[in-house]
Parts: C-alpha cells; structure tokens; sequence
C-alpha cells in the first residue's frame, strides 16, 4: 500500500538511531554526536498511529495475526518489536538507557499492529477475529 510504503523507510532509518542510542553509555553520549532517538520520532509514530485509526476504525472485538501476506509480516515485526522492548526493558534494569527508547519500541509495536489492520483493511481482506467460544 503507498501509505506504508511511505511510512516504513523513515521508521527503518529511526531502528538506526535506536540502535545506536543503545549501544553507546549514557554517559558516552556527550563525547559524540550519535543519533538517538527523540520524542520527534515518538510523535511521528503516534500521528501515524492516529491516522491509521481513523481509517480502520475502533476494535470491536481482539485480533488474530494473519489476513493478507503483508499483514502477516506486519504481525511477525510486531512481536519481534514487542521481544526487542522486553529485552530493551531488561537491559534498563542493568543500565540507564536514552530517554525515548523504550516509549519508542512501544509506540512502534503498537504502530506495526494498526499497519496491519490498514493493509487488510485496504485489499479488503477481513481481519481473523478471535473465537472466545472456540
């Protein structure tokens, strides 16, 4: 789809500064110019999260991963977002770490999920619900 085609690069690019905000100390981050991750790069990710919405539409009812092909990728790099965040949160428990990093890979997993909801939405495929019943 040309939106996520348009939204994916610049979030490729951010995974960059993310993992360069990671593998510097905290304290090493004056001595360089690093990139790192910036509540810009939070927002972007909400404002993108809200516009998706709009067009998908509130959840009526929990999800299931699956649908169309990209929308199945789409769930795989959510959840290994979703490990990177458990990892990342481990990690801050044995070292300070930037500021933004963990919101970001929040905001981000929770960006790939509406993406996935967008692709199906958009080739029309319906979304795999969830059977409490089955």
């Amino acid at each position: 789809m040309p939106r996520l085609a348009k939204a994916l690069p610049p979030i490729q690019n951010e995974l960059f500064h993310l993992g360069s905000d990671l593998c510097f100390l905290e304290e090493d981050k004056g001595k360089w110019p690093i990139p790192q991750i910036e509540p810009r790069h939070v927002d972007a990710l909400e404002a993108l999260i809200d516009e998706l919405n709009e067009v998908v539409g509130p959840l009526a009812n929990f999800i299931l991963p699956g649908g169309s092909p990209g929308a199945a990728h789409l769930h795989v790099a959510r959840t290994i977002c979703r490990r990177a965040e458990r990892d990342v949160l481990t990690l801050s428990r044995l070292e300070p770490i930037g500021q933004h990093a963990m919101k970001y890979l929040n905001r981000l997993s929770d960006a790939l999920f509406v993406m996935s909801r967008y692709e199906n939405h958009q080739r029309g495929v319906a979304e795999p619900l969830w059977d409490e019943k089955a």
